[in-house]
């Protein structure tokens, strides 16, 4: 069974027993998470699609560990003018791992 959860706005496919990172929640290690969005469940030919979520369908997932992400280099410059900047960037992301899923 695998479903299509919406955390912090972004969608995911997810199955039980994955891990999937999400942008930085504010839970501590260890703790559950349960403002998740259930927008479709899958299991062979049987689909439910929400409106916008299914109703009575939960994902439960354990936070195991928050973490930065890769550093994203950005680099401006105009020709001939003499204008270089260079800035960078690491997103702070949650790891979820997904215990179960139910209908």
């Amino acid at each position: 069974m695998f479903a299509i959860i919406r955390v912090s706005g972004k969608q995911y496919r997810v199955e039980k027993g994955t891990q999937v990172l999400v942008d930085q929640l504010d839970t501590e290690v260890g703790a559950n998470v349960e403002n998740v969005e259930v927008l479709m469940l899958g299991d062979g030919d049987n689909v439910q699609v929400g409106a916008p979520t299914v109703a009575g369908a939960t994902v439960a997932a354990t936070v195991v560990r928050h973490q930065l992400g890769k550093k994203i280099r950005v680099f401006k410059y105009k020709a001939k003018k003499n204008y270089r900047r260079r800035i960078g960037a690491r997103a702070h992301q949650t790891l979820l791992k997904i215990d179960s899923i139910s209908a």
